[in-house]
């Protein structure tokens, strides 16, 4: 599914008298949410659902693939998403 995809079944969900226009703006805003409260807070938990955290990747040593040389990797963040049991029970 594509953001796309995700507006349709979020008009879908809400009625008929929900625009398309309306459900994009609220996928926007619960997107944005997400991102704003991972970046203030570190995680946003969303019961039922799953998890948004930061995790620290460390410094490590890899391979350019091209060149099969060595090459030092900055240690960095990322967002990592937990499931939850409800939601793995589900699949």
């Amino acid at each position: 599914m594509n953001k796309a995809e995700l507006i349709e079944a979020v008009q879908k969900t809400l009625g008929g008298e929900t625009s398309k226009r309306a459900a994009g703006d609220a996928v926007e805003a619960v997107l944005t949410a997400i991102a704003k409260g991972v970046a203030k807070s570190g995680t946003v938990q969303l019961i039922g659902f799953g998890t948004f955290k930061v995790a620290k990747r460390a410094a490590r040593t890899g391979r350019n693939p091209k060149t099969g040389e060595s090459m030092k990797i900055k240690a960095s963040k990322t967002v990592r998403f937990v499931p939850s049991s409800a939601l793995k029970g589900s699949l």
